[in-house]
């Protein structure tokens, strides 16, 4: 994980549902079905004003930055999208001391909305390899107590972006998702899923201040934050990306065999 995600969610949609405190005036994106690397993508970050925060936390502000972080060391567009491939999505155990991911890490971290995400089962599982499954929350999530879940309507992935300038003075944003080690029902899908925050610490993560790694670290563990989500088996049609649209999720029969959750 993760290698495709789905958002069908407008500016307005995301900043009534996560209390986003700063005006948004970027381009609206079109819904995406099949969300894959370098493309364009909502990610919410702190406001490094704080404008319109008064009772002590960040303003989260809603940005666009494109898929996959750009290697700091980038010499030229080509070598920063081939460096944006290749960095999708940065592991827990090591995004603190991986070159590409480090700094950002410490200061720049995010969180990437998501109407669900694509994974793959492999032959970890009781399912047929490479079957796509369609993960995402469950149609009751409001009336799970926050302290209960670490999800929402829409998903948010703990994320980590950087700027890149080119050799024009052009800035680029990128952003990566951070994974973590598949536990509960996800577990027999895949040995990776995106790393999800409790609501009540979203804006300690944001946090540009905090920059102390062990508590940085901390704020990622957490033991099991799958019990508001739900994993949909679905057609194979998703492992092509010039397929898109919302058919993309409908649930498909695995049959006998199969067990779903």
């Amino acid at each position: 994980m993760c290698g495709r995600f789905a958002l069908a969610a407008s500016p307005g949609d995301l900043i009534e549902e996560f209390a986003i405190t700063v005006g948004y005036n970027g381009p609206t994106l079109p819904a995406d079905w099949n969300i894959a690397p370098t493309r364009p993508i909502y990610m919410i970050k702190a406001n490094s004003a704080k404008a319109g925060a008064d009772d002590g936390t960040n303003a989260r502000e809603l940005t666009t930055v494109s898929w996959g972080l750009i290697a700091p060391w980038a010499k030229d567009r080509e070598s920063a999208i081939k460096s944006q491939s290749q960095a999708i999505n940065a592991r827990t155990e090591t995004v603190h001391e991986k070159p590409t991911f480090r700094s950002a890490f410490r200061s720049r971290r995010c969180l990437i909305p998501a109407t669900g995400y694509y994974e793959w089962a492999t032959e970890m599982g009781d399912f047929p390899p490479k079957q796509p499954f369609y993960i995402h929350s469950i149609q009751n999530i409001h009336s799970i107590p926050d302290s209960e879940s670490a999800v929402s309507k829409h998903l948010l992935f703990a994320g980590i972006y950087d700027s890149w300038i080119d050799s024009n003075g052009e800035i680029f944003e990128s952003a990566a998702i951070i994974t973590r080690e598949a536990v509960g029902k996800l577990a027999p899908i895949h040995h990776r899923m995106p790393t999800f925050l409790p609501r009540d610490r979203w804006d300690t993560w944001l946090d540009p201040e905090l920059r102390e790694i062990d508590a940085i670290r901390e704020l990622l563990e957490f033991p099991d934050p799958t019990g508001a989500l739900q994993a949909d088996p679905v057609s194979t049609r998703v492992n092509f990306v010039r397929n898109n649209g919302p058919e993309l999720i409908v649930p498909i029969e695995l049959g006998e065999p199969e067990t779903l959750f």
